[in-house]
């Protein structure tokens, strides 16, 4: 009986991708070679290692992990406005921070009202073609909550408590044609981390294929 059912039953149905926002845990990316990109996402391959979510007071962001070939980590979220930008986050170091800005300008960000303006020193082999020579804060000790499940598939949960995620506040500032940009995330018990961000449009996804 098995036989007959795998000659002539139905065929499961394979499943295609064809948007950023469908992307699942073992799914793969490549990306454009356009020079406008770093260097080390330039023609890269990236596999979907994790799917997590920001929940803020009025909105929810999912954010893909990403593994590249060359072990490197990024992670996408889509920018959604006027129009769906994709925006790729490299995670960088204090010593990456005290190359590229003043430490006491830097500091000023995390001043009230929030109207911190930096300027770059220098680039290093990590963050080059990450960064702009300027920038200028727009968000302030923004609330919000990490969750390590996919808002997708699992709902969030509504009560503070061990389901309520991990609260953070975000600080961040864009340069000027707000196509770079740097987050700061502040956690509960003093941890900071910091990332550098690049929005790009959708086109710079070439290609995706499902996870087996």
């Amino acid at each position: 009986m098995s036989f007959f059912k795998k000659m002539f039953g139905k065929k499961e149905k394979q499943r295609t991708l064809s948007s950023a926002q469908d992307l699942n845990t073992g799914d793969i990316i490549v990306l454009t070679d356009s020079f406008a990109l770093p260097e080390s996402l330039r023609t890269q391959q990236f596999q979907v290692t994790s799917v997590n979510t920001y929940e803020y007071e009025n909105s929810t962001q999912t954010e893909w992990t990403l593994t590249g070939n060359n072990d490197l980590e990024i992670f996408l979220s889509l920018d959604i406005d006027d129009k769906i930008y994709l925006k790729f986050t490299l995670k960088i170091e204090h010593q990456d921070i005290e190359t590229l800005f003043d430490l006491d300008e830097f500091s000023k960000l995390f001043d009230a009202p929030g109207d911190a303006f930096l300027n770059r020193q220098h680039d290093n082999n990590k963050t080059t073609s990450w960064t702009s020579e300027q920038y200028q804060q727009n968000i302030y000790a923004k609330v919000g909550y990490f969750h390590r499940k996919d808002n997708r598939y699992q709902a969030l949960s509504p009560y503070e408590g061990q389901d309520s995620g991990e609260q953070f506040e975000l600080y961040q500032l864009l340069d000027k044609d707000q196509s770079r940009g740097i987050d700061v995330e502040v956690w509960q018990d003093g941890d900071t981390d910091i990332f550098l961000s690049i929005y790009r449009p959708l086109t710079d996804i070439i290609d995706m294929y499902p996870g087996s």
